[in-house]
């Protein structure tokens, strides 16, 4: 189709504004009166409840002015809630007219020919940069053609980038105008439901402006760096149920083996949701892996049945005498403890002495790790009572492990306090600009050893499950390498090592993704060694991801 075609299908402001004039004057005719219904009830209601929460501040009225005021007011508000419940059916009858015509004739009298009129001049343009750029193009070849010297040259070639970005930079401000006056004909009915109902829409109209919002605002470059590494692990688990049946004689999408990703996953996900916090104030943590090992020897040392097969600190204990309910909850208890006062030890060197949290969780790594190792001698503590395990997790109808229960808990309870509690507001405030949070009123110093602790209960809790779902065999190197996993699973679930950014369902997609990830390369063979690797290349990823996003928004 050539350009004269397409310019002919093509309307005018006026044209546009004629299509619309109609729509406007039956709407403003039916706007017209609600709001003359509401002078004296809606209106007034409103006015009136501003006045008393203005009058309620102000403290250059005294008690008794207050008082008398507000009765004042109160008389008058009752009045005109009356007047508001008398007029609220006649007002829901126009509306209801108002949004019925809207609905008929809104995109078949204007919208729908705006929209083809844009897609027109979209096209038109697309081929008048063309043409533009072929007409370049020939003019720089012509000039070429003349010239000899190569300083000349140059000058020419430089002349013509500059003609060519001129050209993209006029043809992308044609389209983002085309693309603006489609969007806002597409809005404009939302604006007309908006007065008719105050801001109140339906599910399915909230639904549809998100839609064409996304549509609108949608950028290939920021899709891809929100989620490319999402979309190349999706590709990656596809190609490894793909492999599966032909290398393994296996399948990999079975509900078994969904099941078994949850069950390892319920853990993991108390360590990713306590690191995650430390990342989101621009931290992380190195110790989780030690955390889970010296969990796992002090929660089977507790739950053993007998006397230990290994010794801490040259002394064998035996705990059988305990009832076995108490000693679950007991070996809850110091496990949660003891992790909980590691990481408020390096949380109070990281808010007290500005220690950046990769030293001072190393340090507790370190600490952790030789500490235990000293006290086992490297000793398996064997396993725990069996029965331990269908007391706290047992299996729904014989195939559900209530261990995912566990973590869907602790999901909520997370979810709760980053976004529902003053606490996690104030991390993503400390995480987003220390210095600037401080100068706000809030505590720096209670906010961090809050998240370390807060880390620390997620640590033992997670690790005394992981020792229930493995029945035991606590040893102090068991959860090597854990620590890579937790951070993984959160700069994978787009929380920023820049600190103030992310989200608790970020952090439980990204442990779900690695989880299965690794227990479907461990079903096809591959060596553990080299999922490390593979662990390693994934944050390498992540975080170059994650600092593009930071470089573009500075």
């Amino acid at each position: 189709m050539t350009v004269a075609s397409l310019n002919e299908k093509i309307l005018s402001i006026e044209e546009e504004q004629r299509l619309l004039a109609p729509i406007d004057e039956y709407v403003g005719a039916i706007q017209d009166k609600i709001d003359a219904l509401r002078v004296d009830g809606t209106d007034k209601v409103t006015a009136l409840t501003n006045h008393m929460a203005v009058v309620k501040e102000n403290a250059n009225y005294t008690k008794a002015e207050k008082a008398a005021i507000l009765a004042e007011d109160k008389k008058a508000l009752a009045q005109a809630k009356a007047v508001e419940e008398q007029h609220k059916g006649e007002i829901k009858s126009l509306t209801d007219q108002a949004v019925k015509y809207l609905d008929e004739n809104y995109d078949k009298q204007y919208y729908a020919s705006v929209a083809a009129s844009c897609a027109a001049e979209k096209e038109a343009e697309n081929k008048r940069y063309e043409a533009e750029l072929a007409e370049l193009k020939s003019q720089h070849a012509a000039e070429l053609a003349k010239l000899s010297d190569q300083g000349e040259i140059k000058d020419e070639k430089y002349v013509f980038k500059n003609k060519q970005f001129d050209a993209k930079l006029k043809h992308d401000a044609t389209l983002q105008a085309i693309k603006d006056r489609r969007h806002d004909a597409y809005t404009h009915r939302y604006h007309l439901i908006d007065l008719l109902r105050l801001s109140k829409f339906t599910f399915a109209e909230k639904q549809k402006q998100k839609w064409e919002n996304y549509k609108y605002s949608f950028n290939i470059r920021q899709f891809l760096l929100a989620n490319g590494l999402y979309i190349v692990i999706v590709l990656i688990f596809i190609l490894l149920c793909i492999l599966a049946p032909v290398v393994k004689n296996t399948k990999l999408l079975t509900v078994t083996n969904i099941l078994n990703i949850l069950q390892a996953a319920s853990p993991r996900m108390f360590l990713a949701l306590g690191v995650g916090g430390l990342i989101l104030l621009g931290g992380t943590d190195l110790s989780v892996g030690r955390m889970v090992g010296t969990s796992m020897v002090l929660a089977t040392m507790i739950m053993h049945k007998g006397i230990n097969t290994g010794a801490l600190f040259g002394h064998i204990f035996d705990f059988t005498g305990i009832p076995i309910g108490v000693r679950m909850i007991m070996a809850l208890v110091i496990c949660c403890c003891v992790t909980t006062l590691f990481t408020s030890f390096a949380g109070f060197f990281t808010a007290r002495f500005k220690i950046h949290p990769f030293i001072s969780t190393m340090a507790n790594m370190l600490i952790m790790f030789g500490l235990m190792t000293f006290a086992t001698k490297g000793v398996s503590f064997g396993a725990i009572e069996p029965e331990i395990q269908n007391i706290i997790m047992p299996k729904i109808g014989g195939k559900f492990p209530t261990i995912i229960l566990w973590a869907v808990a602790v999901i909520a309870i997370m979810y709760f306090i980053w976004n529902k509690t003053t606490l996690g507001k104030n991390m993503y405030a400390v995480g987003g600009n220390s210095e600037a949070a401080a100068v706000s009123g809030i505590s720096v110093f209670r906010v961090t050893i809050t998240a370390f602790a807060i880390a620390g209960i997620l640590y033992g809790f997670g690790a005394w499950l992981e020792c229930i779902r493995m029945v035991g065999s606590g040893s102090a190197s068991y959860g090597q390498g854990w620590e890579t996993d937790a951070i993984a699973a959160c700069v994978v679930g787009g929380i920023s090592f820049s600190g103030g950014i992310g989200k608790i369902q970020g952090i439980v997609v990204g442990v779900l993704i690695f989880t299965a990830l690794t227990y479907s390369l461990t079903i096809l063979g591959v060596d553990t060694n080299l999922q490390f690797v593979f662990s390693g290349i994934i944050i390498l990823a992540a975080v170059t991801i994650d600092c593009l996003k930071y470089v573009q928004k500075k």
